[in-house]
């Protein structure tokens, strides 16, 4: 063959090769096309997995685009990427909406009905066979399951609870009375929907029908990892015909195929959009650490319609009060170098996100998460990675556990990126959830989000496993709106080194020092970012969490709280209106507390019974500045507490807008305080910043000694009585509204101690009798008419009851001076 034949051919072949739709790159679907097709933009394909079969067949050192026309996909099953997906070097594929916000991902599907109204003004229309619904949506706005107390609006699921934590529940409207359930023919398939009696979380329950008796047979209630009982007023159930009363409500009967629904006013069903739910996820990511999914991202779709999935929340996390379903509408295992961006998440059921197990390098950037059935990011790892990990809340075994340090194995998300995301009314179904959970993870950062309006935590860290975090720029607010105990940021620090009995806790790390950072390699960071939770702590660090720096933080209500960790430092912060709640110190825990703007004094809650013997707390409390009378200042200085902090005006330059920096002749800038940005918070891209909310700027409350209230201290058997209330019930692990009296210190060979009291006890109850404070507690001394007798007391220690039985003594309860 000549030479002039042979470049022919080559040619040719060049210009057949570039004709194909493969050698463009780019991929084009169409609701109106045909998965027959090229995928070209003249004929595209029709659905997900014919384009990403498309893009399988590009080399994979070749950069690949799958752009969707504007439309609604109803995926037939859910979406999954596995390492046959993925690119090599610095290709990637993406799969793109043509315009933002106009396609949309459902995991559902569209019922065309033939309605026939009762005499009732209930609607009933026939459903095709071997269909399940869990929800139903008209015009595009999820409907509520037949239910009882029925809805409130503008409020979720436990209606006389969510958003007002004032409002007096109404006992009548108890869903499980006996004449309730006398009304129900079948309940069987309902729900039952309960908080936990200290408000932790919530639990749910199905109804397996009714027992011989009358009473519900029902199972469930794993959702929570310390449950309890129901809440005896905030519960609720769904899914049964005969509550089935009000515009909004709907009932599927699955044995006789019929829907029964009662229509809002204005909804004409000849003309509504009929859609329900059969996929619980959308899209997974399925690789492993050696063939992981790489360079595979998803942009500018929005997601709807997954089911709900609160009762396959059972796995319990380390030691948290919290459980985990491992799903979400989006879920990644095993990817590399992934992002999610520009996407809007709408109504899912269940998590939004899930990060699960070995992931490196995830973002999400950019999107927009809201009315999502769970938590909205979830990032959990494996739990085998965690040396002598525990499941439940107790006691660690120190003569066993491992003393290697860090992680077993890599099967946990390590630095991904949560950016410029607003996410909001999250936890619409389950309650102990949060718009960003994190879990046996490494290095993940939040940065610039904006979360608001949830029910529990805006931000979650379930342990210190494995540390690194770093969470900046963020505006947290409107958290803990249908919960208690809590905080905008929570975490806790159950790790290696952790046991509720606050002395063994000492004891072994004075016999270790390092025994607190097994488990936690990296330091955690807060910064840069604005707080506000109005039923409990701006900043909520619980059990044991170690290891933070909290810097230029403005916190607008709740304050900040410490209980037992080792090494948190706290600088440059601003505490509006409140100040450091101190709960539980640990002896030489390392605590720095300094340079600080605060308006009250210290509120500590057991802290005379794990202070050093010099009665010094932490490391340094000092250089701050008390925008309040003196006395605050000083109160504590025998704890070694602020001998070089100052009080005054801080002369904040626009507090009334926000704006708490301080002027430049401020007395606070002589404590060692420095201005911080305060209009970086939150999101910053244009299309989520128009939208998002901004927190309620607070008054600014200049308190003095004679506006704080003012206890008499009572003593009994020598040793000083605690009333605690409100958020100080924290630190005995009970609900803020449980009341009790608190032993301080309980001296080894005291009479306290013999009787069988110790340091920190909350008594609760004398012979079944509750005592809720002091008085209750004199009363019933007095009230027994032979103190020889043995009494059973009921107490609250190392955050668990106990119950023994003494003889009380002779010595009254006195009021000190």
């Amino acid at each position: 063959m000549s030479q002039k034949l042979v470049l022919l051919v080559a040619l040719i072949l060049m210009t057949i090769y570039s004709t194909s739709p493969l050698s463009g790159q780019t991929i084009y679907v169409s609701t109106q096309g045909n998965d027959k097709n090229p995928g070209t933009k003249e004929n595209p394909v029709a659905s997900f997995v014919s384009a990403q079969v498309l893009a399988r067949k590009i080399p994979r050192n070749k950069t690949a685009s799958v752009i969707f026309a504007n439309g609604t996909y109803y995926l037939p099953s859910s979406v999954l990427f596995t390492a046959d997906d993925s690119k090599s070097n610095e290709a990637k594929v993406t799969y793109l909406a043509e315009e933002e916000g106009k396609v949309i991902l459902s995991g559902g599907t569209v019922l065309n009905l033939e309605w026939k109204p009762d005499e009732k003004g209930i609607f009933v229309a026939n459903v095709p066979d071997n269909l399940t619904i869990d929800q139903l949506y008209i015009n595009g706005n999820r409907q509520r399951m037949a239910r009882f107390p029925n809805a409130v609006a503008g409020r979720n699921v436990f209606d006389t609870w969510e958003l007002n934590h004032n409002v007096k529940p109404d006992i009548l409207n108890d869903p499980l009375t006996p004449e309730r359930i006398a009304r129900w023919k079948n309940p069987q398939g309902g729900y039952i929907h309960a908080m936990h009696s200290a408000l932790w979380g919530d639990m749910h329950w199905i109804i397996r029908g009714k027992n011989s008796d009358g009473t519900l047979n029902y199972e469930g209630g794993w959702q929570n990892n310390r449950p309890s009982k129901m809440h005896p007023v905030y519960r609720m159930v769904e899914n049964i015909f005969e509550e089935l009363d009000v515009p909004g409500e709907w009932f599927f009967n699955a044995k006789t195929r019929k829907l029964y629904y009662i229509p809002e006013p204005q909804t004409d069903l000849r003309t509504a959009k009929v859609e329900v739910v059969r996929l619980n996820k959308l899209i997974e990511f399925q690789g492993s650490s050696l063939q992981p999914v790489r360079s595979v991202h998803l942009k500018g779709f929005v997601f709807r319609h997954t089911a709900r999935t609160f009762m396959e929340n059972k796995e319990p996390l380390l030691r948290s009060d919290w459980t985990v379903y491992r799903g979400g509408a989006v879920v990644y295992n095993g990817a590399e170098d992934c992002t999610i961006s520009d996407c809007e998440f709408d109504q899912v059921g269940g998590n939004t996100i899930f990060v699960n197990n070995y992931n490196r390098r995830i973002t999400i950037k950019g999107c927009y998460i809201h009315n999502s059935g769970a938590n909205g990011i979830a990032l959990v790892g494996d739990p085998a990675t965690v040396r002598s990990p525990i499941f439940t809340y107790g006691p660690q075994d120190y003569q066993r556990i491992e003393h290697t340090p860090g992680p077993k194995g890599d099967n946990y998300p390590e630095d991904c990126l949560v950016e410029d995301c607003l996410i909001t009314l999250t936890g619409r179904d389950e309650k102990q959830t949060a718009a960003v959970h994190i879990s046996m993870a490494h290095r993940i950062r939040i940065n610039h989000c904006s979360i608001y309006d949830v029910p529990r935590a805006g931000i979650n860290i379930n342990e210190g496993t494995f540390g690194g975090h770093i969470i900046e720029n963020c505006d947290v607010f409107n958290t803990v709106l249908e919960t208690g105990d809590h905080g905008s940021f929570n975490s806790w620090g159950r790790d290696r080194y952790w046991t509720p009995d606050v002395r063994k806790t000492v004891e072994a790390v004075q016999k270790e020092p390092g025994l607190p950072f097994l488990d936690m390699p990296d330091p955690n960071i807060i910064r840069n970012s604005r707080w506000r939770c109005d039923h409990g702590w701006d900043i909520d660090l619980d059990d044991g969490s170690s290891q933070y720096l909290i810097i230029n933080n403005l916190l607008l209500n709740g304050g900040l709280k410490m209980r037992e960790g080792y090494h948190r430092t706290a600088t440059n912060n601003i505490i509006i209106n409140n100040g450091l709640h101190p709960h539980v110190w640990y002896i030489n825990s390392g605590d720095i507390f300094k340079n600080n703007i605060v308006f009250l004094p210290y509120q500590p809650a057991i802290m005379n019974s794990t202070i050093a013997n010099d009665g010094k707390w932490g490391q340094e409390l000092d250089f701050n500045f008390y925008a309040s009378d003196k006395e605050f200042m000083t109160r504590y200085a025998l704890n070694g507490c602020d001998i070089n902090s100052r009080n005054g005006k801080p002369q904040f330059i626009e507090p009334e807008k926000g704006d708490f920096r301080v002027r430049k002749d401020s007395p606070a800038l002589g404590i060692g305080f420095v201005n911080f940005p305060m209009n970086q918070f939150g999101v910053i891209k244009p299309s989520l910043k128009a939208i998002a909310k901004s927190p309620v700027i607070p008054v600014i409350k200049i308190s003095s000694i004679n506006t704080l209230s003012q206890k008499r201290p009572f003593s009994w058997m020598g040793i000083r009585l605690n009333e605690p209330e409100g958020d100080e019930m924290s630190a005995f692990g009970v609900g803020f509204n449980a009341g009790g009296v608190a032993f301080t210190t309980v001296p080894e060979n005291s009479e306290a101690a013999r009787m069988g009291f110790r340091t920190g006890d909350l008594i609760q109850e004398i012979n079944g009798i509750k005592i809720k404070n002091i008085q209750n507690l004199i009363n019933c001394i007095h009230q027994k008419k032979s103190l020889s007798e043995k009494h059973t007391f009921v107490v609250i220690r190392n955050q668990a009851i106990t119950s023994f039985s003494t003889a009380l003594p002779l010595t009254d309860i006195t009021q000190l001076p």
